[in-house]
């Protein structure tokens, strides 16, 4: 798909204007709708750009404060509610889950710990039952189901994607402890204080700053049909009960959902602030958010694998930290293998790399069908470590 490419807005430092021209190049040969991509440099601002349409219809031009869905790009906000609790002493990741959550050691799940939650090895990768969309946007149902159900496979054994079971199962424990579901404890703890432009969901009052999401062109929506298609039951259950796109994440009741592991939203900006906490080793301009020890338990690895939901979709085993993935043989997060960051279904992602602090955000409108690794995301990484 080639068009010219809009005016891009913003700002980028000499030594990374080989990200500049892979953004605009996104725009003329990747079919880039409307975007942003920020990256920080060991704290610093050193790419903030911005350029094309906050919807189909292109009658309006994406703006420095867009926001937008980063479905599970997400989960990074949420994993970091975690890591906080327990740097406070408050949640003991060795700590069975049922700890927190007596209702969660039905259906022999009473031994499975805090970390399994987080590395997406409990076996609880998706539902068994058919779960509607607004039985989705139901918290006390979704976990009640969740704390009732059996897992797919031995937890710990095997990580295999919890797409959106993952934020009520760590959302849940967030919530037993604080009283807060993770939105709220989010913005007051973080967002709200450090001034990030990030929510988990959306308030109604700023609706109007949001890009709307765009479904795949025709070509990439077959390609992910066919992707679909070859799913084993496990997968599906994982990524399509419910099936969910662009049309839902649109709805007034998306918005209003609490979804911790899918409806966050955000400028590209907000993005390289929340993953730049655990780039700067916990610290933000001079504040320790997290001790250095929290910030690096983050990316403690939990065993590299073929994952059981995604794992066609990588060249190479992967493996998921405590809370995000490691960067690894496949390069996701870039050259450093212990590089960490998160992708959102569509093309979104968040990064962090502590040793060359480093973070970055990028977002988008235009989804492709790429669960992760999006050839948009990839070209502004490998052009952030030319």
């Amino acid at each position: 798909m080639s068009e010219s490419a809009p005016k891009i807005e913003g700002h980028c430092d000499e030594r990374f204007l080989a990200v500049r021209a892979a953004f605009e190049q996104n725009f003329r040969e990747r079919g880039e709708l409307g975007a942003a991509v920020t990256v920080l440099h060991d704290g610093e601002t050193v790419v903030d750009l911005w350029g094309g349409w906050a919807d189909e219809a292109r009658t309006r031009p994406w703006e420095r404060d867009t926001l937008v869905n980063v479905w599970s790009t997400t989960k990074g906000a949420t994993a970091l509610c975690a890591h906080l609790l327990v740097d406070r002493g408050l949640l003991d990741l060795d700590a069975p889950v049922a700890t927190y959550w007596p209702e969660f050691a039905a259906a022999g799940k009473d031994a499975i710990p805090v970390r399994q939650l987080l590395s997406h090895r409990a076996g609880l990768a998706g539902l068994r039952e058919p779960h509607s969309t607004e039985q989705l946007y139901d918290w006390e149902l979704t976990c009640a189901r969740l704390a009732a159900t059996e897992p797919w496979w031995e937890p710990g054994t095997q990580s295999g994607y919890h797409a959106f079971t993952y934020g009520f199962l760590v959302g849940e424990v967030v919530r037993r402890i604080t009283g807060q579901l993770p939105g709220a404890f989010l913005q007051q703890e973080v967002t709200g204080p450090l001034g990030i432009d990030f929510t988990i969901g959306l308030p109604e009052k700023e609706s109007a700053r949001a890009a709307e999401l765009v479904h795949p062109p025709a070509q990439a929506s077959s390609e992910q049909a066919a992707i679909f298609a070859q799913l084993e039951p496990l997968a599906l259950a994982a990524l399509i009960n419910p099936m969910l796109g662009a049309a839902d994440a649109n709805t007034p009741a998306w918005r209003a959902a609490e979804i911790p592991a899918a409806n966050g939203h955000g400028t590209a900006r907000a993005v390289a602030a929340l993953y730049g906490i655990l780039a700067g080793r916990g610290e933000v301009a001079g504040r320790q958010l997290l001790s250095p020890e929290a910030a690096e338990r983050v990316r403690e690895g939990q065993g590299a694998c073929r994952d059981l939901v995604l794992g066609a979709g990588f060249k190479h085993e992967t493996e998921v930290g405590l809370g995000l993935w490691l960067s690894g043989e496949n390069g996701s997060y870039g050259p450093n293998s212990r590089a960490f960051g998160h992708d959102g279904f569509g093309g979104s992602c968040g990064l962090a790399d502590p040793e060359a602090g480093l973070s970055m955000g990028y977002v988008m409108n235009r989804m492709g069908p790429h669960i992760a690794d999006d050839p948009r995301k990839m070209a502004l990484i490998d052009a952030v470590y030319a």
